[in-house]
C-alpha cells in the first residue's frame, strides 16, 4: 500500500510540472486583448509557438516594415552587378549622359581640359549647316588647301558644294574641308573659331575654347568630355545633323565617295551617329550617340589608347547603369507611396 501511495506522489508530482510548461505553449484567447493595443514590434526572428512559427508583422494594422523586406528582396534579386569599369578602359575622361533628359549617368575627370582632336568638328559642320545652303559653293584658299590629313584635297582653283564639304568634315574628317568653310562663313579660320567657341557656350559647354576649325593642336585650346557629350547631345537634336552622322558613305557631286570613320557604326549595338579624332597631344578622342529600345545615351571619351574597345564597354555599362538607376527610381517612388498610404 505504500508502494502504490509513493507512485501516486511521484505521478502528481510530475503532471504537476508539466502542465504548466504545456499549457504556456497552448495558445489561448485573450478576451481583453481588443482593448488594449498589441505591441508586435516584435524580434525579427519568428516567434515558437510550438505548434507553428508565426512571423510577426509591426503594429496593429501596419504592414509596411514588410512590405519593404519583400520589396528589398525583390531588388537585390533585379540588381544588375556592374564590375568595376575604370579598371576596364584606358581613356583618360569619360562623360555619359541620358541623351534625352542630359542627366550624368557615369563620369571620370568629365571635366579635366584636354586638346578635342577632330571632334570640334561637329562644332563646324553644325554653324556651316545653319549657314549655308546646301547648292551654295565654297572656294579654296591656300591656306586651307596646305591643311594636313585627314583631308580630300580640295583644289583652289575649283569651288565645291557646301554640302559636299559638310559631309567630308562630318564623315572623312576632312582638315581642308573644315577650314574652306570656316573662311566662307567667318571671313577667317580665327573669326569662325570664335564662333564656334560662342556657340559651344549657349549649348553649355562652359570650358570648351576653340582655335582652330579642325581640331588640330593649338594652343590655349581646350574642351572637356562632359563638354563633348553636351554638345552632341544638342547637335544630334538637329535633324539634318543626326541624319548625316548615320550615313556610314557617301558620294559627292563630283564623284569623290567618302567613308565614315566612326566605325561604332557597324560594330557597336544601337550607334546613331558619332565623330573620332585623334592627334598626338589628344590621343584618340570620340563622342557618339547610342539607342537601345527606348533609352538613348551620348557617350564621350578622350585620352584614349583603346578608342573602340572603350566604347564598346562603356555603352554596354552605361545601358545597364541607366537600367540600374531608373530601378533605383521606382524603387524610391513605391517606398514613399508605401509610406504615404493607410492601410
Amino acid at each position: 500500500m505504500n508502494r502504490y501511495l509513493f507512485l501516486t506522489l511521484q505521478l502528481i508530482l510530475f503532471f504537476g510540472f508539466l502542465l504548466p510548461a504545456q499549457a504556456a505553449r497552448i495558445p489561448t484567447l485573450d478576451t481583453q486583448g481588443k482593448h488594449r493595443p498589441v505591441s508586435l514590434r516584435a524580434s525579427s526572428a519568428p516567434v515558437d509557438n510550438g505548434l507553428a512559427r508565426v512571423v510577426t508583422l509591426g503594429q496593429r494594422g501596419d504592414i509596411s516594415n514588410v512590405k519593404d523586406r519583400v520589396r528589398a528582396g525583390k531588388t537585390r534579386h533585379k540588381a544588375i552587378h556592374l564590375a568595376g569599369i575604370n579598371k576596364r578602359i584606358t581613356s583618360k575622361t569619360v562623360m555619359i549622359l541620358d541623351a534625352k533628359t542630359g542627366e550624368t549617368i557615369f563620369a571620370k575627370s568629365p571635366d579635366t581640359p584636354r586638346q578635342p582632336a577632330s571632334t570640334i568638328k561637329i562644332l563646324t559642320a553644325m554653324i556651316a549647316i545653319k549657314s549655308l545652303k546646301n547648292n551654295e559653293l565654297v572656294g579654296v584658299t591656300r591656306h586651307a588647301q596646305k591643311m594636313p590629313r585627314s583631308k580630300i584635297y580640295l583644289d583652289t582653283k575649283k569651288k565645291y558644294k557646301a554640302n559636299d564639304l559638310i559631309n567630308a568634315v562630318l564623315l572623312a574628317s576632312a582638315n581642308d574641308a573644315s577650314v574652306a568653310l570656316a573662311e566662307k562663313i567667318g571671313g577667317s579660320e580665327r573669326n569662325f573659331a570664335s564662333m564656334m567657341t560662342l556657340r559651344a557656350k549657349l549649348w553649355g559647354a562652359k570650358k570648351t575654347i576653340c582655335r582652330t576649325a579642325n581640331g588640330l593642336t593649338a594652343k590655349g585650346q581646350q574642351t572637356t568630355a562632359r563638354d563633348l557629350a553636351r554638345i552632341f547631345r544638342h547637335a544630334m537634336q538637329d535633324k539634318e545633323f543626326a541624319a548625316r552622322m548615320k550615313r556610314t558613305k557617301i558620294t559627292t557631286s563630283y564623284g569623290k565617295t567618302l567613308r565614315n570613320h566612326n566605325k561604332a557604326l557597324w560594330q557597336v549595338k544601337g550607334a546613331l551617329g558619332g565623330k573620332t579624332g585623334y592627334t598626338y597631344a589628344a590621343k584618340q578622342t570620340y563622342v557618339g550617340k547610342f539607342k537601345r529600345g527606348d533609352d538613348s545615351i551620348i557617350v564621350a571619351i578622350m585620352g584614349s589608347h583603346t578608342m573602340w574597345t572603350d566604347i564598346k564597354r562603356l555603352v554596354d555599362y552605361g545601358f545597364k547603369k541607366k537600367e540600374q538607376i531608373r530601378m533605383a527610381k521606382l524603387a524610391a517612388a513605391e517606398t514613399t507611396v508605401s509610406d504615404n498610404k493607410v492601410y
